[in-house]
């Protein structure tokens, strides 16, 4: 009876009802009938006072400012100056969709995000050039993998909150898997478009004048994330501080420098921000009541004796990790898996000495990897729905970009200096 809520969870979700009410019904019937000792009104208080977090404002403030800057002409400087860096290479627009989403990560930190608006941008021009629509699609998605990962990605802010991590520290260490996972793409692109002769966007490399003077044009998206890291370093703000920040700084930018801001987009950047925050932290205020039933009856840590039991190596323990996180993260979306497991896991690879800042970049890449694959991958959907790209032609051509991101996930898993670099060397 104890786990009867965790099966009502998926029922409910398996059935269409969005997480966020599948996690606070299977919470009200936990409490209101199963477990009756509780006041009822002390559930809905913990549901009030899970909002009641200060480093939750860097939510609303992150996305507000991706939203500025697709209407303030950024994404077009940051893809402009991706084509000078790789449309030389084979399959050159392939290779400039992966550069903008790792570019774009420091920008808007959504991977559906940047799905819909390189879908609508490169993707076009990707079918003009000769390239097959389900290629385009498949690398739109698995490149827009890699946005969440580079912050100020909203699932790292997640887990930091989730874990009890600096959230600063997660930042740091977002940088360099996810970098490593860009390049694990492009030469999977370099591989594929040289059998299929997919030809460079540009006919030869550009020259160090051309490559400086389109970053001196992009400068001032280029300084987007380098002021984050600065910042955060020097103390000058907190992270949810940072988004304040960057919000000021996208206005500033998108109104007097690019001047592609107008008033005219206010109402556009107040509705998406309003709709990608609510559905963020209803399921984090939702997750937390939640948590709350599993505390009560002591789920963390059955399921931390549980798997102890099969092993006490933290390598295999890591590899038992990700499988299940594959498994499940065909069937559940990204954020929902993020909220739902790591609770639970983190308990685990703790008592194991496993980092947890670490440990949260490995849970973070696995899920984006499950944005990919059916049957519920969100980048995936987004993908084929605005591209008209059939579902099996995806499947088919996104495999070997998931085969890349599974190498990536295990370098990121067993080498974990790779992650933890940047963090140890600031902090």
């Amino acid at each position: 009876m104890a786990f009867l809520p965790v099966i009502i969870v998926f029922l409910l979700y398996f059935s269409g009802i969005p997480i966020a009410y599948a996690l606070f019904a299977s919470s009200l019937f936990y409490f209101g009938v199963l477990n009756t000792g509780s006041p009822t009104d002390l559930i809905l208080q913990k549901f009030i006072t899970s909002t009641q977090s200060f480093p939750l404002l860097a939510i609303p403030f992150f996305v507000m400012a991706g939203s500025i800057m697709n209407y303030a002409g950024i994404s077009t400087k940051l893809m402009s100056f991706a084509d000078v860096l790789t449309g030389h290479l084979p399959g050159g627009l392939a290779q400039v969709n992966v550069l903008l989403s790792m570019l774009m990560g420091g920008v808007s930190g959504s991977a559906n995000a940047d799905a819909a608006m390189q879908c609508k941008m490169l993707v076009p021009e990707m079918e003009k050039r000769g390239y097959s629509k389900g290629f385009s699609a498949a690398i739109t998605a698995a490149s827009s993998a890699v946005t969440p990962v580079i912050p100020p990605g909203i699932n790292l802010i997640v887990y930091a909150l989730i874990a009890g991590v600096s959230v600063g520290k997660i930042f740091m260490a977002g940088y360099m898997p996810g970098i490593f996972m860009a390049i694990c793409l492009m030469i999977t692109v370099n591989i594929i478009s040289k059998k299929r002769h997919y030809a460079p966007s540009r006919e030869k490399r550009a020259s160090a004048r051309e490559i400086g003077h389109q970053a001196i044009d992009s400068i001032w998206a280029l300084l987007f994330p380098f002021g984050i890291i600065l910042g955060l370093r020097i103390g000058l703000f907190t992270p949810s501080e940072a988004g304040a920040v960057a919000v000021l700084y996208c206005i500033v930018i998108g109104a007097f420098v690019y001047k592609n801001l107008r008033p005219a987009h206010i109402p556009l950047v107040l509705r998406e921000t309003i709709e990608g925050t609510s559905t963020v932290v209803l399921i984090i205020v939702a997750a937390n009541v939640f948590g709350y039933y599993m505390s009560w009856e002591r789920i963390p840590q059955m399921l931390t004796e549980l798997l102890l039991g099969i092993t006490q190596n933290k390598y295999v323990m890591l590899m038992i990790i990700n499988v299940l996180l594959l498994v499940l993260g065909m069937f559940l979306e990204g954020g929902a898996a993020l909220i739902i497991l790591a609770p639970l896991l983190v308990p685990v690879v703790k008592g194991l000495g496993v980092d947890l800042v670490h440990f949260g970049l490995v849970c973070i890449v696995n899920i984006m990897i499950g944005g990919l694959t059916p049957p519920f991958g969100s980048m995936m959907f987004t993908c084929c729905s605005i591209t008209g790209c059939e579902l099996t032609t995806f499947v088919k051509e996104c495999i070997p970009f998931i085969i890349a991101l599974l190498v990536a996930l295990l370098i990121v898993t067993y080498v974990p200096i790779l992650t933890m670099f940047i963090p140890n060397l600031l902090y």
